[in-house]
C-alpha cells in the first residue's frame, strides 16, 4: 500500500460466498419515500473529503475548499486507548501552520455559506472498534464531544477494517439523541460492503436509515463487482457505478440516502478512476435514464441525492476540474 495515498481501501474482491445471482441481486426490494437528511443539506449534494495531512496533494485550509462542495468530511478522527472512543488532533505543522483557532473558524464561515462540515472516523489506516455496548457509548460521546469542541455537524463512517451493524446502529442513535435532528451522518463503505443487504455495513445503514443522510459507497480500489442484474461489471466505467448503485436503490435505501462516490483524479486512488464526464453520465442514467450504458436501470431515481470525491485536495492539484464539472451537474439535478 502506497502510504502517500492515506486513504486507499482495502481492494475489494469477489467473494467465494456471492456464489449467485440470486444472493446479490435485490431487485424485489423497492426503497421506500421520503428523506432524512439534515435541513442544512441540499437535496442534490456533493461531498468531498479533506485531508489533515500532506501526502502529496494540494495542502489546503478548508477556507480554500470550493463552494461546489456541500459536504466537506474532515479526514480523519483516530483511535484512542479506549475503546470505541475516537479523537482528532489538527496537523498545523503539515498544513503549514493552520491553527485550530483558524480551523474553527473556517469550519463557523463553511456553514454560514450554508455547507455542513462533518468528522470523518476511519479511513484506510482506521483502527476503531465498535463492538459492545461500552465501546458504543464510548464512540457516540467522543464524536459528540468532537462536535462540541469543533463545531462539526456530524459524522462520516468510513470504517473499512471491520464493522459491527448492532452496536454501531447502537451508537450512532444515541449520538444522534445528543446531537438532535440536524445531525448529519454520511457513510463511505467499500463496494464489497454494499453488495448485499445481509453485509454488515448494508444492515448499519438501514438500521439508521431514520438519521442517514447519504451513503457514498467508493466505487474505486475495487476490482469486478455484481451489479443488481446480477452480470460482473468492472470499476472505471458507467455501468460500474449504475448497476451497483441500483443494489443500494433497490435494497432499502432512499434515492436522497445514496451518492456516488469517485477519485478526484487518477493520482487519488490505485484504480477505478473515471473523467467526470462520466460520472455526470451516471447521475443522468440514474435520475433521468439518459446516457446509460449498457447497464439501464428499471426505473429512475430523480431523488439521487449526488456525488463524493477523495478529495477536495486532490482535486485542487488538478486544478478543481472535478467539482467545477460535477458540482454544477449535482446541483442541476
Amino acid at each position: 500500500m502506497n502510504s502517500t495515498h492515506r486513504r486507499w481501501p482495502r481492494l475489494g474482491v469477489l467473494m467465494g460466498t456471492f456464489t449467485t445471482a440470486a444472493a446479490l441481486a435485490v431487485t424485489g426490494l423497492l426503497a421506500t419515500t421520503g428523506s432524512a437528511s439534515a435541513a442544512a443539506v441540499p437535496a442534490h449534494a456533493v461531498t468531498g473529503y479533506w485531508q489533515n495531512f500532506d501526502n502529496g496533494a494540494t495542502v489546503q485550509k478548508l477556507a480554500d475548499v470550493p463552494a461546489d462542495y456541500d459536504i466537506v468530511a474532515v479526514a480523519f478522527a483516530d483511535a484512542t486507548a479506549t475503546p470505541g472512543a475516537v479523537d482528532f488532533t489538527l496537523d498545523s505543522a503539515g498544513l503549514g501552520g493552520y491553527t485550530e483557532d483558524a480551523f474553527k473558524s473556517d469550519i463557523k464561515a463553511k456553514q454560514a455559506a450554508g455547507k455542513s462540515v462533518v468528522i470523518s472516523i476511519g479511513g484506510e489506516k482506521g483502527t476503531v472498534s465498535v463492538s459492545d455496548a461500552a465501546s458504543a457509548a464510548a464512540f457516540a460521546d467522543s464524536v459528540y464531544g468532537l462536535m462540541q469542541e469543533y463545531g462539526f455537524d456530524g459524522v462520516d463512517i468510513d470504517l473499512e477494517n471491520g464493522l459491527n451493524s448492532t452496536y454501531m446502529s447502537q451508537a450512532l442513535k444515541s449520538l444522534a439523541a445528543k446531537a438532535g435532528g440536524d445531525l448529519v451522518l454520511t457513510m463511505a463503505p467499500q463496494t464489497i460492503d454494499m453488495q448485499s443487504t445481509s453485509g454488515e455495513y448494508f444492515k448499519t445503514a438501514l438500521a439508521v436509515k431514520d438519521i442517514l443522510t447519504v451513503v457514498n459507497m467508493q466505487y474505486y480500489n475495487s476490482g469486478s463487482m455484481l451489479g443488481c442484474d446480477g452480470k460482473v461489471y468492472s470499476q472505471g466505467s458507467v455501468d460500474f457505478l449504475t448497476a451497483l448503485a441500483c443494489i443500494q436503490l433497490e435494497g432499502g435505501l432512499d434515492p436522497s440516502q445514496v451518492g456516488i462516490g469517485v477519485p478526484a483524479s487518477s493520482s487519488a486512488a490505485g484504480g477505478g478512476y473515471v473523467s467526470p464526464s462520466v460520472v455526470n453520465a451516471a447521475l443522468d442514467c440514474l435520475t433521468k435514464g439518459t446516457n446509460c450504458g449498457s447497464f439501464k436501470p428499471s426505473r429512475t431515481y430523480p431523488g439521487l441525492r449526488g456525488a463524493m470525491t477523495w478529495s477536495t485536495n486532490w482535486d485542487a492539484a488538478s486544478g478543481n476540474a472535478w467539482s467545477s464539472a460535477v458540482g454544477p451537474h449535482v446541483h442541476q439535478l
